[in-house]
């Protein structure tokens, strides 16, 4: 329920009336835009409203989002939460002026982390800092979230856009989303069933998705000196067309698989590489021992040769074509390999666990 609020300030025998929504000319040159802010958040409420399920309460707008997860039908509950964002992506998206991707960057980050626990994504809020309000680069942004939540299945239930021409930039701004998830407790995936001897079946990246941007950015535009316009002949595409690539959201393809595949565990592949990642989800006394048998997609090849960076680095850095790896039994491997290449993701074995060595 909404209404006009009216204020009565007395000012020594003077009494001023004054109807909220009036120009506020004293703020708004100090930075903060108050009536666009609140345009913006109408047109938010508007995109949202594409990602609602009949389990949301009350959403974009309020004070908080309802969610009424009782009515999920789960016996024993379990809620998986998880917080992320963008990183420095967002700068490649500020210099082209192309807003409408990093969101959907922004949604994957958060609901794959929060499908590793083998929970479904339920609904994802955002927090949108930025310099000066721009009302068309929020909307850009706000649309790339709810396409991201559109294809994740989950709800936009609400966030939060703060004006800081103090911190940022007029053009600049940063991305952090938030995602709560539920999972039956029997049924959690936590690693603790691995053994030696399981595979490694790894799941195809769109490109860099949103990790080793700062690397990337060094490399490519700063080393090299390309520029972002530029079209580059092994890539088939101008570098901010690769660089922009929206990260490729699993969370639907974990969910569909873990009904048909005993799924021991599974690693979203961020910062830290292969190694690092799935190296989280082992129980102790356990390593991974990767193959390297899959086709790198050529932008690391390119940030490798123009950057003179040693292999392990960059496995270390990038997720070089691997965004989330899937633990099975070796009697489970073709199976999944089978399912996940059916859904239109490419996958592959890309190792082995092993006993550490003493």
């Amino acid at each position: 329920m909404t209404g006009k609020a009216v204020f009565d300030v007395k000012d020594g025998e003077n009494r001023v009336v004054s109807d909220a929504g009036l120009d506020l000319p004293a703020y708004k040159k100090a930075g903060v835009d108050i009536d666009g802010a609140a345009a913006s958040v109408r047109k938010i409420k508007e995109l949202a409203r594409a990602t609602q399920d009949s389990h949301v309460i009350s959403g974009v707008g309020g004070f908080s989002g309802l969610y009424h997860a009782g009515a999920l039908g789960f016996r024993d509950l379990v809620l998986s939460a998880g917080a992320d964002g963008v990183g420095t992506k967002v700068k490649i998206a500020q210099a082209v002026g192309k807003h409408d991707t990093v969101g959907i960057d922004l949604v994957a980050m958060n609901v794959d982390d929060v499908v590793t626990s083998g929970a479904t994504p339920l609904f994802f809020l955002d927090y949108i800092a930025i310099g000066r309000l721009n009302p068309k680069t929020v909307e850009d942004i706000v649309k790339g979230i709810v396409e991201g939540c559109r294809m994740a299945r989950c709800v936009l239930l609400g966030g939060e856009t703060a004006q800081m021409s103090d911190v940022y930039e007029e053009n600049e701004y940063d991305l952090a989303g938030f995602c709560v998830g539920a999972v039956e407790k029997t049924r959690i995936i936590d690693g603790r069933n691995i053994k030696p001897g399981d595979v490694l079946i790894g799941l195809e990246s769109s490109g860099l998705h949103s990790n080793g941007y700062t690397l990337a950015r060094k490399v490519l535009l700063e080393k090299a000196g390309l520029k972002l316009d530029q079209h580059i002949g092994e890539l088939g595409r101008s570098l901010a067309e690769e660089l922009l690539e929206p990260t490729r959201i699993y969370a639907p393809l974990i969910l569909e698989l873990r009904e048909s595949v005993p799924l021991k565990g599974v690693a979203h592949i961020t910062g830290g590489g292969i190694y690092d990642n799935v190296s989280r989800i082992l129980p102790p006394g356990m390593r991974i021992e990767i193959t390297k048998n899959w086709n790198v997609p050529r932008i690391f090849d390119l940030i490798q040769k123009l950057g003179d960076i040693s292999l392990d680095e960059m496995y270390r850095v990038f997720n070089m074509g691997v965004g989330m790896v899937l633990v099975v039994s070796p009697d489970d491997a073709g199976a999944t390999l089978r399912k996940a290449c059916d859904s239109g993701v490419g996958a592959f074995e890309v190792g082995v666990v092993r006993e550490e060595k003493k």
